[in-house]
């Protein structure tokens, strides 16, 4: 059965990122001149992150701030977060837009539409905590159950918990809830804090 998903849920990464690339290509268009004319500096940010099984690969997304940035620093352990974001950076975080070029990574394999968050090279403490619960043996995703549940304020582990829920109840349903729970937290902007990690308090009881 978790063969049959697998198979299924590929099929339908090439399907939909596929189509999604080219009903979205003039939005990522006007975002490519957008940042050309903000900024100085490449258009794609390329960075390490971990993968299934803990492999590495290349994650792609616009590039939000300059380019003076400290490299493989996450944004919540960088002084003044804020200050390196550009304009456009700003709105494209805000709107989860800079996350359009991992389009490409889905297509690729290197991820799917839905599973926990790569993780940064050097993010030590979410990989050992995740690894605890099997969520390092999943794919990982574009958009989560972490990411739906928090977010940017959630705890690292209280990340890794929710990653290890979805690893232990993987399979379409998981998925579906993941990608119609992403579109409302989207639109609402919600569990996007620059800077901020860990900012909600709340009893393991309450997670769901």
């Amino acid at each position: 059965m978790i063969n049959l998903y697998r198979v299924v849920k590929r099929v339908l990464d090439i399907l939909f990122s596929i189509l999604l690339l080219a009903v979205l290509s003039p939005i990522i268009f006007i975002i490519i001149v957008a940042i050309k004319i903000d900024s100085k500096g490449p258009v794609i940010f390329k960075q390490k992150r971990i993968g299934i099984h803990k492999s590495e690969f290349y994650i792609f997304k616009f590039r939000t701030m300059y380019t003076d940035t400290p490299k493989d620093v996450p944004t919540h352990l960088l002084e003044n977060p804020e200050k390196w974001i550009t304009k456009v950076g700003m709105f494209l975080r805000k709107t989860s837009l800079d996350e359009l070029p991992q389009l490409i990574n889905i297509l690729k394999g290197d991820m799917s539409f839905v599973g926990p968050r790569p993780a940064l090279w050097n993010q030590y403490d979410l990989i050992e905590e995740r690894e605890k619960y099997g969520a390092n043996d999943v794919p990982v995703g574009l958009t989560g159950w972490a990411q739906v549940n928090g977010r940017d304020e959630l705890p690292i582990s209280e990340k890794a918990k929710l990653d290890g829920e979805y690893a232990k109840n993987i399979g379409l349903w998981m998925d579906i809830k993941c990608f119609f729970k992403t579109i409302l937290s989207v639109l609402k902007s919600e569990g996007v804090l620059e800077g901020g990690t860990g900012n909600i308090k709340r009893d393991e009881e309450t997670i769901k």
